[in-house]
């Protein structure tokens, strides 16, 4: 079976809920620690959502540097799946994992909603069971969730397909080009400020056209980890 990591950070607020999506996903939920050098020899990796040492500095800086971090860095450089959702993706940015960096909402408010996203790169470890130009809904709950990056990296980002979720019918937070997720070149680490652990269950997740809380379009992203990581072995 799979073994999937999620780290917990002070201010951790997702991170039971990224092992939940992980279990739904047919794998086994490890749990890590932040202030450790030790992976467990997992599989793939989850940076959970909250709001980690505070969002002091900035969303994610103290969180990079935890020891862990180092531990992260050198296992996504070695092509273990990584995941960054939300406060995760701030780390994944922090760490310089993923290129450019995450302000204030343009609002200057926090922002909680069922959102629709394009998924705009579906050749990653963890979006290769969604089609490129699908639309899904997932939740988004932000503070700090735009998307910034000089004209030079948008171009790299625009031209080499690493724009891996974009924001569709509204732009949520002023994110540059609607961007709401990225992946790397070697599409093993994605970042997203929507939370797809929070859509892998009937019952619970967004509204659908058929049903309240019936939307499970975040389950995929877990599923694909799965079978990427089957596949590799």
């Amino acid at each position: 079976m799979a073994r999937i990591g999620v780290i917990t950070f002070p201010g951790s607020l997702d991170d039971r809920d990224a092992q939940r999506a992980v279990r739904y996903a047919g794998a086994e939920p490890v749990a890590l620690w932040h202030g450790d050098h030790d992976l467990k020899d997992v599989d793939a990796i989850v940076l959970p959502g909250g709001f980690s040492y505070g969002d002091y500095l900035r969303p994610g800086a103290i969180a990079s540097l935890s020891p862990i971090m180092t531990d992260v860095v050198a296992a996504a450089n070695r092509g273990v799946p990584v995941l960054g959702i939300c406060n995760g993706f701030q780390m994944l940015v922090e760490s310089h994992l993923l290129p450019g960096g995450l302000i204030r909402n343009a609002h200057q408010q926090f922002i909680r909603r069922d959102q629709r996203l394009i998924v705009e790169n579906a050749d990653t470890a963890w979006t290769h069971q969604f089609a490129a130009g699908e639309e899904i809904v997932i939740p988004l709950k932000n503070g700090d969730g735009g998307f910034i990056a000089d004209d030079e990296t948008l171009k790299r980002l625009e031209g080499e397909g690493l724009v891996a979720f974009r924001y569709a019918g509204v732009n949520p937070n002023g994110s540059l080009n609607d961007i709401a997720g990225l992946t790397n070149e070697r599409g093993n680490v994605v970042g997203l400020m929507p939370h797809p652990e929070h859509a892998v269950e009937a019952g619970f997740g967004p509204d659908t056209p058929s049903a309240m809380s019936s939307g499970t379009d975040g389950l995929r992203c877990f599923t694909s980890a799965v079978e990427a990581i089957v596949a590799r072995v």
